[in-house]
């Protein structure tokens, strides 16, 4: 059962942000999360050096926990076919991932999910799956409607690739609830518009949400903390919004089937830059892609790759409704860059922060903010938030003011 405290007391000292911290059955030796970006470096769908190397610099810089993205539940559930599924073959080298990451001090969580219409169907070879037909408009295929079989294939699914993720050594796994993946393609009214059980009234929408938590908390208990990221609303006419997610977010918490959420927005299919505010890099996104996909990115992308003004803690407004409308512990995530604005969240009620941009600028952030408070000067991020790291997805995630070519490019 989920360990959110009925009696949680808003009314004392706010938590030490660089203190010891429990989440579930874990603790973490501090309260500072890498949030699951992207990474890119997964060839064959299998671990690789770079992939460990990535979670470990902000791990030896002082996270109390990395969060491997993306770990797909089933193959036709990957973005693209080099992502990691989660199958025996995977275990050996996500063994050394979590080993390397222990022997820095910090924990490590699996982001397990499905990708839903968000998959590319091209790379993977097969069909995605969606709530109802839907055209990807980056892939340019539809999407299958998913049947009841297939729901509940997903379903244990996402329990099966929680399992391997004790096996391999997690401390954690990260439910993907968020940005039109296959569970929140259910749960947006833009996209669901089925007839049956799992569509119309939120509380069919939300049922394959709550199943895939219920199954992963079933099948896993307490052996591991299970957090889910779940959209506060998807940036978009139509789609889903702050009430029906608070809704969602308060069946979650009675349920008792996660440890914690951790609080999004935005839609990989319809308005990804809702999520990271700052730069809209069109020009360098239009430069990864092969004609004739590069002209239409260079001549449409600002429709899709919108600007949006960068500011700290832009999701805090829409999460402070959560924060007091739940128990449930609460990861704040969205424009938290300096410590400052990290102990914000702490005064407020937030139990822990993700971040993302600002630990690839930095990997060793979060030992300056020790450092930094221990010679009592504010900590002040070096990112500035151009998202000229987008891109690099393809080649391998990186800030590139700092390493502007990935590794392979420079013969390693």
């Amino acid at each position: 059962m989920s360990t959110a405290d009925s009696t949680r007391d808003t009314t004392g000292p706010a938590p030490d942000l660089l203190a010891p911290a429990r989440l579930g059955p874990l603790t973490l030796r501090n309260r500072v999360i890498k949030a699951a970006t992207f990474e890119g470096v997964t060839r064959d769908a299998l671990v690789s050096d770079r992939l460990i190397e990535y979670h470990r610099r902000p791990a030896a810089g002082g996270v109390g926990m990395t969060t491997v993205a993306y770990c797909a539940v089933a193959p036709e559930g990957r973005t693209e076919r080099d992502q990691i599924h989660m199958r025996p073959e995977a275990v050996p080298g996500l063994r050394r991932l979590t080993e390397a990451v222990h022997a820095t001090g910090a924990a490590i969580s699996a982001q397990i999910g499905h990708a839903g219409p968000v998959a590319d169907p091209v790379s993977n070879g097969l069909p995605a799956l969606a709530p109802s037909r839907f055209l990807n408009l980056q892939s340019f295929r539809f999407a299958r409607p998913a049947t009841r079989e297939d729901i509940a294939r997903v379903t244990r699914d996402h329990a099966r690739a929680a399992r391997t993720a004790v096996e391999a050594g997690f401390d954690a796994v990260e439910i993907h609830l968020g940005h039109n993946y296959f569970a929140s393609s259910f749960l947006s009214p833009k996209l669901n518009k089925r007839k049956d059980e799992y569509g119309g009234t939120l509380a069919n929408r939300a049922k394959v949400a709550r199943g895939v938590a219920r199954a992963v908390r079933d099948e896993v208990g307490d052996e591991i903390a299970i957090t889910a990221k779940l959209n506060m609303d998807d940036g978009v006419s139509g789609g889903i919004w702050l009430d029906e997610s608070l809704r969602t977010a308060a069946w979650l918490e009675a349920d008792g089937s996660v440890d914690a959420l951790e609080l999004t927005a935005g839609s990989s299919l319809l308005n990804p830059m809702y999520l990271f505010r700052g730069g809209a890099p069109v020009r360098q996104f239009a430069a990864t892609f092969p004609q004739p996909q590069r002209f239409g990115i260079e001549r449409f992308g600002r429709k899709f790759i919108r600007a949006y003004p960068y500011e700290e803690a832009f999701l805090l407004p829409s999460a402070r409704q959560f924060r007091a409308a739940l128990k449930l512990p609460l990861i704040l995530l969205g424009g938290i860059a300096d410590r400052e604005t990290a102990e914000q969240a702490m005064t407020e009620g937030f139990e822990f922060v993700a971040m993302g941009r600002a630990l690839l600028r930095e990997p060793d952030l979060v030992n300056r903010f020790a450092e930094d408070r221990a010679a009592d000067r504010p900590t002040h991020s070096l990112c500035i938030h151009c998202n000229r790291c987008m891109p690099t997805i393809y080649t391998g995630t990186r800030c590139v003011l700092i390493e502007p070519e990935p590794f392979h490019a420079r013969g390693n």
